[in-house]
């Protein structure tokens, strides 16, 4: 058991949503209790707290399933990590998904419309953060605190308030990176109030700036917060991510803010994992490359999304599922054709990163999505430790979600040093040399400064960062993809075609547009 994790501690459950539909993503948090009853001391704050990380991993009040916190959909496919991966993985050419449940295959090939089932469970996910976010930064202020004669309790709250607020920020930079223009609704929205009006992409930029840029100093140094906690490497991880990608929100290059961020970052303690699949094994806590972390937890953190659905998906055909340290394969997830050429040699690279793939009876090229033989797999995500241990449950894994690692940080540098943000083009070699070295096991995989392009570092991110929820994004900011870049299955057929530009955007759920008549639908659905 890994008592030392940043455990939900669900005691607090008077302020929690429960129930909330689909349709609904913008409703207040409903008590059956009052905040006098509850509210009695630190500990019903940290609770809270606890439930807005818990709300990246779990579904509701009994995991892994059961009084559900979003109504009209399986739990397990309205989980956090789920849901963004989901969105961010299978339109590229990372994945794809065998599965026939409606919306899945859409999201395959790009021609999902505003009723998919799956973009609206994480439009109402991302709003159910942000909402509990909200509901613990009312109860937490200043004026709460002296209404309760807890004024001792100000100094503690000022690092939980800033962590509830990085956390709402995480959320709102999925909302707009997926959605574009979306409500912006904070804890001075009225409760009760009329629907609210939609932001432009622009001003939720700016809000999620300004809130980071605002809480730095309350958050802990760089690996100085218990794990799985937020803390000032992983908001200098998150401007640099809203920096990196400032000219597809915003029209304006921030490339030289982002190589601000990304050194306040790499100057941490920060180091890689001498070994690159330690970092997604059931003792990964350990990586001192995690910067942010989902914490998962086969005993006290159970859900039927995030590593779960990761570990699990992966597995089918010949795999032995308890080679996994699992007890069962689901049959899923296999890599394109396309993305196994990104490796010199394909499967047989002398790059140890395809060594996740699992080839035996499995075929490269996928002439049909449905049958899981079609597409080599990649069990990226093993419920087994670095000593060979199985995780502490066959089912639910120990593995943690890498929101945000080093090696990341390495790449950005290199490329927002390649677009023009300053940075040292010798040190961005370095930078990616470190990871080619550690992926070879030696310097053959080496590249010369002649070979640093743009075009290598998108390819080498997809090499370093698969299946971590990062490729969508990364093509949108490379314009590659909708109107360029084809790979197996895009546009729904086996040979690939390029789709519609407004497919850069997410629908917003239809059902949301019907509820708020503020609301107008991204151009295209």
């Amino acid at each position: 058991m890994r008592t030392h994790r940043f455990k939900a501690l669900l005691l607090f459950a008077g302020v929690l949503l429960v129930g909330t539909g689909c349709t609904d993503t913008l409703t207040e948090p409903k008590s059956t209790i009052t905040e006098a009853n509850v509210f009695t001391n630190l500990d019903a704050y940290r609770s809270f707290l606890a439930k807005l990380y818990a709300g990246l991993v779990t579904t509701g009040q009994e995991g892994p399933a059961g009084q559900a916190d979003i109504q009209g959909i399986d739990e397990g496919f309205s989980q956090y990590v789920r849901g963004l991966w989901q969105l961010q993985t299978l339109p590229t050419d990372e994945a794809v998904i065998g599965w026939g449940d409606a919306g899945l295959p859409e999201l395959n090939t790009q021609l999902w419309a505003a009723t998919n089932q799956f973009v609206n469970a994480f439009y109402a996910r991302i709003f159910f953060q942000i909402t509990q976010a909200n509901e613990f930064l009312r109860q937490s202020t200043d004026e709460k605190l002296a209404e309760r004669g807890q004024q001792d309790l100000a100094s503690t709250l000022r690092q939980f308030r800033a962590e509830a607020r990085f956390l709402r920020a995480l959320s709102y930079w999925h909302g707009l990176d997926l959605f574009g223009d979306i409500p912006l609704v904070d804890e001075t929205f009225p409760i009760g109030a009329t629907p609210p009006e939609q932001s432009t992409r622009e001003q939720i930029y700016s809000f999620v700036l300004s809130e980071l840029e605002e809480i730095g100093n309350e958050l802990p140094l760089p690996g100085a917060a218990q794990y799985g906690r937020a803390d000032q490497g992983a908001l200098s991880m998150l401007l640099a991510k809203l920096y990196m990608n400032a000219e597809v929100y915003t029209g304006g290059s921030e490339y030289a803010n982002a190589i601000i961020e990304l050194d306040n970052v790499i100057s941490g303690p920060y180091e890689l994992m001498p070994v690159y699949g330690d970092n997604f094994l059931a003792d990964n806590h350990r990586s001192p490359e995690f910067i942010f972390a989902v914490p998962q937890d086969g005993t006290h953190t159970r859900t039927w999304g995030g590593t779960t659905f990761l570990s699990h998906a992966a597995l089918g055909g010949a795999i032995n599922a308890a080679d996994f340290g699992l007890d069962f394969a689901w049959w899923g997830l296999r890599v394109t054709p396309d993305f196994v050429g990104l490796f010199p040699g394909g499967a047989d690279s002398p790059d140890g990163r395809t060594d996740i793939f699992f080839t035996e009876g499995q075929t490269l090229e996928i002439g049909s999505v449905s049958n899981f033989t079609e597409g080599y797999a990649a069990p990226k995500y093993r419920n087994v430790t670095s000593t060979g241990a199985m995780g502490s449950h066959p089912t639910f894994p120990d593995v943690d979600f890498p929101m945000f690692r080093l090696a990341d940080a390495y790449l950005m540098y290199a490329e927002a040093t390649l677009r023009g943000g300053g940075g040292f083009r010798d040190q961005a070699l370095a930078y990616v040399n470190a990871l080619r070295t550690r992926a070879y096991g030696d310097a053959s995989g080496n590249i010369t400064d002649s070979e640093l392009t743009l075009d290598f570092i998108l390819d080498e991110r997809a090499r370093e960062l698969f299946w971590e929820a990062h490729r969508r994004v990364d093509l949108v900011r490379y314009g590659q993809f909708t109107t360029d870049g084809v790979w197996a299955w895009k546009g729904g057929v086996q040979q690939g075609q390029t789709t519609a530009e407004f497919r850069n955007l997410y629908p917003l759920p239809s059902n949301e547009i019907l509820a708020n008549p503020n609301l107008t639908q991204n151009s295209g659905y």
